[in-house]
């Protein structure tokens, strides 16, 4: 990683330091002299009041001493917000608190010289100095009113209710917000393998409170190293794969704590707060919401959104921006304000992000979701409860008999998650071509078990890319075989339902499509982006997926297989596999000998009853591999390469 990139996830250096850096070594202002037991330096940078409080308490909330320098401070110059730097980390003083601090230093600067004793106490406790001032009616209470300190002090009984700061790391680019409500009840803890403890909490007033203690916020005199470590790099003494660990020698005197070097790598290379909010295996997506400071982040934990104590800052937005378009190469920015693209995190996780910004939006948000476990295969679904071993069966043979296939669901379904798990049945000397706008389906891991995998990546951005159309229309000149669309969305459809229906591709076909029925999907297709009846009907199968709640949290499930029979404007939809309780189980349509497309799906020298063996032998199969736990894509590979075919 270059300095400059680096530099992208700095925060500001200490006070001093930061003076110096932008000039302003002779802006501090307030005065020490009257406050002699408080070494605080106070400087400002635009609206924000950054107290260095590295040789003093720096507590506003309880030290009277430092409360004085701030607000004497402020008499001069109005703050938006108050940082103090101490230890290492940053304290952010909240809205409110800081509007009592700022009333307070106008109150000084307006009362002046006309009462000393009343001008100390303001400086060093506002609070008392407004509830004096309540009910009387002198010119010293107008000042109070001018001022606004009676405003701001209105309702607050304590300097804990309005000074209990955020806390955050300065090279982390976030603040967390360590207070959890007397009334709030403990649902779960657990210890990531980030080192940070999550803790769920149940509120009455509120959704649930997903709690960060982060690792990042225990070093202590630690501390110290790793923001060392962080210069090393910044400052290019240290690069290369192992710039954190060497970073961390670097400035070491004694032994180097792994601790710190697994932090550094975080908000170096890595994803920063999104790495432990990832770690957790129940978090499914996380949510930045702009503005970005004022609002917390989001996640959902198995299917429940949560609000974090954990915010960004807006230079941590403006990070995190950088490093998408740095890790894509996607333009993101006020003239390509919207980004679609995917990330590695430093534990091997792969998530998708969605990135909006000015001038669609007030700042910068994102979306991320981790992307769909690759490792997925049917016995694996079977085993998860996911699907019974007859289902999988029967879509198995499906697959492998060319079947025209859509999976539908909901967002969140599991529709990516299913289809990339049916390209292990199609048979391993079957040309296999992929079209994504942004890699999901495990494309790498299919190439390690032996499939002739080709990925074709689309896009409708500015760079070289090419359009969904344009990938349909080149993929069915990559070779005959099956074709596989991420997601039928657009334009797309009308080239793919012609390549159907007039037989381009006699192979499988197979994509996901937004809906929860196949009588929904008809009607996204044919309604919503403009498709024949007459081409609809070149559709074999709608495979439905749904996400459904729990007592042990949010689970997935096949819910529905329909077989498309009839054709032209007379399409019906006559269901294979639907919902009896919890599970999907046949409707008997198959048993009884009314399935067309198993007929269909019979070869030359087969019959009916020879393809009804077929599933029947697999169902078995299959449940043996699960009941063995033999449910990786490489053991089932080697199952699969002693099929017979017939």
């Amino acid at each position: 990683m270059s300095k400059h990139d680096t530099l992208r996830f700095r925060s500001t250096r200490p006070a001093r330091a930061l003076a110096e850096a932008v000039g302003l070594a002779g802006a501090r202002t307030g005065s020490q002299a009257s406050a002699s037991d408080c070494r605080c330096e106070p400087t400002f940078d635009e609206r924000t009041l950054y107290v260095d409080a590295a040789d003093c308490s720096g507590d506003l909330r309880d030290s009277n001493e430092c409360r004085r320098t701030v607000v004497e401070t402020l008499a001069d110059r109005d703050a938006e917000s108050i940082v103090v730097r101490s230890n290492g980390l940053e304290y952010r003083y909240p809205a409110r608190g800081v509007d009592v601090l700022a009333a307070a230093g106008r109150f000084v600067e307006l009362l002046g010289a006309r009462d000393e004793r009343l001008a100390e106490a303001a400086a060093e406790d506002p609070l008392a100095v407004a509830a004096e001032l309540d009910g009387r009616a002198d010119e010293t209470a107008d000042i109070g009113v001018e001022s606004g300190l009676c405003r701001a002090s209105s309702g607050v009984e304590s300097y804990e209710d309005v000074l209990t700061p955020l806390v955050g790391l300065p090279i982390a680019h976030y603040f967390v917000d360590r207070s959890v409500d007397d009334s709030a009840r403990l649902r779960d803890i657990r210890t990531l393998e980030t080192g940070t403890t999550a803790r769920i909490y149940e509120r009455d007033d509120a959704v649930a409170l997903y709690e960060l203690e982060l690792v990042d916020l225990s070093l202590g005199v630690k501390t110290a190293t790793l923001l060392d470590g962080y210069e090393a790099i910044a400052d290019g003494d240290v690069d290369g794969d192992r710039a954190p660990s060497r970073a961390i020698e670097s400035v070491s005197d004694g032994p180097v704590d792994p601790r710190l070097t697994n932090i550094l790598e975080k908000h170096t290379s890595g994803y920063g707060v999104l790495e432990d909010l990832f770690a957790d295996s129940r978090v499914t997506d996380v949510y930045a919401t702009s503005p970005v400071s004022q609002n917390p982040i989001r996640v959902v934990v198995d299917g429940e959104s949560m609000a974090t104590n954990v915010r960004l800052t807006t230079g941590g937005s403006r990070a995190l921006a950088s490093r998408v378009r740095r890790t894509s190469g996607r333009p993101f920015s006020r003239a390509t304000p919207t980004v679609d693209a995917t990330a590695a995190l430093e534990n091997g996780a792969d998530v998708r992000i969605a990135g909006i910004t000015d001038p669609v939006t007030d700042g910068i948000a994102f979306a991320f979701r981790k992307q769909a476990d690759e490792t997925f295969t049917l016995p694996a679904l079977v085993e998860n409860g996911t699907m019974s071993a007859s289902v999988a069966a029967f879509l198995s043979v499906a697959v492998e008999r060319s079947a025209a296939t859509l999976i539908a669901g909901t967002r969140g379904a599991g529709k990516t998650t299913l289809l990339g798990t049916l390209l292990y049945e199609l048979t391993p000397e079957t040309r296999t071509v992929v079209i994504e706008d942004t890699p999901e389906l495990p494309v790498d891991r299919l190439q390690t078990v032996g499939r002739d995998v080709q990925a074709l990546r689309t896009g409708l951005g500015d760079g070289p890319e090419i359009t969904p159309v344009e990938a349909l229309r080149t993929a069915l000149r990559l070779g005959d075989g099956a074709l596989v669309v991420g997601e039928i969305r657009g334009e797309e459809a009308q080239v793919l339902y012609e390549a159907m229906r007039v037989g381009a591709n006699a192979n499988a076909v197979l994509g996901t499509i937004h809906g929860d029925s196949g009588a929904a999907v008809y009607e996204r297709v044919v309604s919503d982006l403009g498709i024949q009846p007459s081409s609809f009907s070149a559709t074999d199968l709608v495979v439905t997926v749904q996400s459904y709640r729990t007592d042990a949290g949010r689970k997935r499930r096949l819910a529905a297989i329909e077989e498309i029979v009839g054709s032209g404007d007379d399409v019906r939809f006559e269901p294979l596999y639907e919902l009896a309780d919890e599970r999907a189980v046949s409707t008997g349509r198959i048993e009884r000998g009314e399935s067309r497309l198993v007929e269909r799906l019979t070869g030359p020298a087969e019959s009916y009853a020879d393809l009804r063996n077929m599933i029947e032998s697999r169902t078995q199969q299959l449940t043996e591999l699960a009941a063995d736990g033999r449910t990786s894509p490489r053991e089932t590979a080697t199952v699969y390469a002693g099929r017979p075919l017939v």
